[in-house]
């Protein structure tokens, strides 16, 4: 296959990246803690920890993993934590553990949070108190024997006396009661294993480091098998495409608003910037656009990342006036499409341009990439180096220039496969190692690849994926409902947001019992915004759902 898009490579990118110079992420963040000991590594609400802070910190956290739980090489342990100092030492200590790091998302429901913990066997978990309470209403149906429950103030440096006042009020939420049968608080493990020798476990390209659930359009969240191997060429990738976009910077600063269990703010934010020995800024709660301009306000950062969303809402907050954007280098855009309006106005207001990329967790998730020294145009990009993109058809051939069909992906960035579901891998990968992406686009005679359309039914919410299956699967649970169809519909704030057309059984059932029973149900950003009742819903000839038909109404 020719690669067309490297003739428009920009000077000094390589089509090729060389052998990572980590084995692991493991690897690739111990380097830096003998590199970088006196960098700041992450700040989050005024408190800094740097990496010497934190090789300290992760160290005593592994060795209680290892030595007073017993966990070996290759078991899981979750982490459902927001972006707060506790979410780098627990990955760090996993890893240093030779464990595998299961990310889960903190505001799951105990429907999702099953699941999850089922299919992962996770043996631990390390959990904010503030959502401990959903962990007790389904531990006992999962594999997990320990609890490490921390709270949100537990590794912050203040005065004595003003933490309190400090969580009192950015936190304003009392934690509820839960009780677990094993169970140490965060703290409590840190001091223990300041007394216990972590016994060092070698692992390389070939372990796993994270399951990364992923939705399907069968409804059931699948674990993406991401092993080292992945995550460092990903991480490699990543700061070649980049090259010298930092050239002058020293440490690089990164503002992460998006949550670390996410795979965009994970590598893009988190990994690299370790390897880079620079400071990630964690924003606990972006939500708060005015807590979140007034943060980010105090530095002076190097790289944003963000979704469509969050750019926008960022500029119409008051304290935006207030940011420096002088020493912003880099803006990327993904999850879901940046829309042109907001891609102009980011550029008028900050002097940086928003790259788009496109990835998907199965891919680590860094594929394509617009050029660092590129104006926006509405491409996602060049395929970053050691990186093969083609366009296949319906009968799995290769498409000519500009013709749309599905994308598919090749290199060392794409995933091992689903954890223990042999047949969702053979569905997803074709022959030679490619993976199909289930998005439709095309590719222009400059190398350029555009996307068109989905090819599956996933809707995308503020670049979240949401699959209708797990919507309907969860309407028609409820008592009166006879059946329903998911689709996604255009919003202005998060791109897409969920519709439900439902035919009851019941015509008491209301459009609010319906949204309360996916409120007890789905996570936030899942939850249907608009509910329409129907006499019927439109089927194939052998009683499919006709999703498309609804969608083109």
């Amino acid at each position: 296959m020719e690669k067309i898009w490297l003739k428009s490579y920009p000077e000094g990118i390589p089509a090729e990246v060389s052998t990572p110079p980590w084995r692991s992420v493991k690897d690739l963040f111990e380097h830096s803690f003998a590199a970088f000991p006196d960098n700041a590594a992450y700040t989050n609400m005024g408190t800094t920890i740097t990496y010497a802070d934190l090789n300290r910190l992760s160290m005593q956290f592994a060795a209680y993993l290892q030595q007073e739980l017993g966990l070996t090489r290759g078991e899981r342990v979750a982490i459902m934590l927001p972006n707060i100092l506790q979410y780098p030492v627990a990955m760090c200590g996993i890893f240093r553990a030779g464990l595998v790091v299961v990310n889960v998302n903190p505001l799951y429901t105990a429907r999702e949070l099953r699941h999850q913990l089922k299919d992962s066997g996770a043996r631990a978990i390390v959990i904010l108190e503030n959502f401990a309470h959903i962990l007790e209403e389904v531990i006992a149906d999962t594999d997990v024997d320990h609890v490490i429950p921390t709270g949100v103030g537990d590794l912050l440096k203040f005065p004595k006396g003003m933490l309190a006042n400090f969580l009192l009020r950015h936190v304003k939420k009392q934690v509820p009661k839960y009780q677990f049968a094993k169970s140490t608080s965060f703290r409590k493990v840190l001091k223990a294993g300041t007394n216990l020798k972590l016994e060092p476990v070698d692992i390389g390209f070939a372990d796993i480091a994270y399951l990364q659930y992923t939705g399907g359009t069968t409804g059931v969240s699948k674990g993406a098998m991401l092993s080292h191997r992945n995550m460092v060429y990903n991480v490699h990738q990543t700061i070649t495409w980049q090259d010298d976009a930092y050239e002058g910077v020293e440490p690089v600063v990164a503002i992460t608003a998006l949550p670390l269990y996410h795979i965009f703010s994970l590598e893009g934010n988190c990994l690299t910037g370790m390897a880079l020995g620079g400071e990630n800024v964690l924003i606990t709660n972006p939500r708060d656009f005015e807590g979140f301009a007034n943060e980010i306000a105090n530095f002076e950062f190097n790289l944003f990342t963000g979704v469509n969303t969050m750019f926008a809402a960022l500029m119409n907050t008051p304290s935006f006036d207030k940011i420096d954007f002088s020493h912003l280098r880099v803006s990327i855009g993904g999850g879901m499409a940046v829309q042109p309006a907001v891609a102009k106005e980011w550029k008028q207001k900050t002097g940086s341009t928003i790259l788009q990329g496109y990835g998907l967790t199965e891919t680590s998730p860094v594929a394509i990439c617009c050029t660092i020294d590129s104006d926006f145009t509405g491409t996602i990009g060049l395929p970053v180096p050691s990186t093969e993109v083609k366009i296949v058809g319906d009968d799995g051939n290769d498409l000519a220039v500009n013709e749309i069909g599905e994308i598919c992906i090749k290199g060392p960035q794409v995933m091992e496969g689903y954890w223990q579901r042999p047949k969702d891998t053979a569905d997803t990968m074709l022959p030679g190692g490619w993976l199909r992406t289930g998005d439709v686009g095309r590719m222009d005679e400059d190398g350029f690849f555009w996307i068109e359309d989905r090819k599956k039914d996933m809707i995308l919410v503020s670049g979240f994926n949401v699959y209708p299956n797990e919507i309907e699967n969860v309407v028609v649970e409820l008592d009166g409902i006879l059946e329903a169809a998911a689709i996604g519909v255009p919003d202005e704030k998060s791109g897409e947001i969920v519709k439900i057309f439902a035919v009851r059984k019941d015509d008491s059932i209301t459009e609010q019992d319906v949204l309360q029973y996916c409120r007890d149900n789905l996570t936030g950003y899942k939850r249907p915004k608009i509910i329409e009742f129907r006499e019927d819903l439109p089927k194939t000839n052998v009683g499919k759902i006709l999703r498309r038909a609804l969608r083109d109404e």
